[in-house]
């Protein structure tokens, strides 16, 4: 097992990578977050990944969804990502979920983080709810045209910081999906590996009129218990 991972044991040692096999997370979305950080974190150890989604396999996916590719419309997107993961990295275990975020929270599956991957405000205030009440942490990402955001949740609320609204999606290139998520991967992947993760602000990047890239931080205020 070593010698599969061992550029990752070159930057940190056996014994966290070790530590990487007893963790397990929950990813809720299996679309274009979801889909990068299938194999951003399928192949990096971690021992048990749950991908949750209902939804399946569309043509207009599979332009930023790298996941999946021509042939696969009509399949459970939770799926393809699950045999992906294993199929990439026989040393964990991937596990899909054909369902909803609420519908997941019911099996009372206990993870050490939960990853948003959705595609809507309504289900990472559902996220952030559910993690409050487990006293879990989560990392938030969005994308939209080609800006996006990043933020590892543990004491500042979601719920408090963005307003619960719906409107029209603009359109999305796929580099800015890939970037995003893997900002999100290595967020996750520093927490379970004991690294310093810097949390509850928030990363907001975009490309300005210029085609210049553009990082503001803004930090989050606590949770008002």
């Amino acid at each position: 097992m070593m010698h599969y991972f061992h550029r990752q044991v070159q930057l940190w040692g056996e014994e966290t990578q070790l530590l990487l096999q007893s963790k397990r997370i929950a990813i809720i979305g299996s679309g274009g977050l979801g889909s990068s950080l299938a194999f951003a974190l399928g192949a990096s150890g971690i021992g048990e990944i749950h991908m949750v989604d209902f939804d399946t396999v569309s043509l207009h996916n599979i332009h930023r969804q790298i996941a999946f590719k021509m042939g696969d419309e009509g399949k459970f997107k939770a799926e393809v990502c699950a045999a992906l993961i294993e199929a990439r990295c026989p040393y964990i275990k991937a596990v899909a979920h054909v369902c909803n975020f609420d519908e997941f929270t019911q099996k009372n599956i206990e993870v050490d983080l939960i990853i948003d991957a959705t595609d809507n405000l309504a289900t990472r205030s559902a996220i952030d709810t559910y993690v409050v009440s487990k006293g879990l942490p989560w990392v938030y990402g969005s994308v939209e045209a080609f800006h996006g955001q990043v933020c590892f949740f543990e004491n500042a609320s979601f719920n408090e910081v963005f307003k619960i609204t719906s409107k029209t999606p603009a359109g999305i290139a796929a580099p800015i999906v890939m970037h995003i998520a893997s900002l999100q991967a290595n967020l996750a992947l520093r927490y379970l590996a004991g690294l310093s993760v810097q949390k509850d602000k928030l990363y907001y990047l975009f490309f300005n009129d210029e085609g210049e890239l553009v990082t503001q931080k803004f930090a989050l205020p606590k949770r008002q218990d």
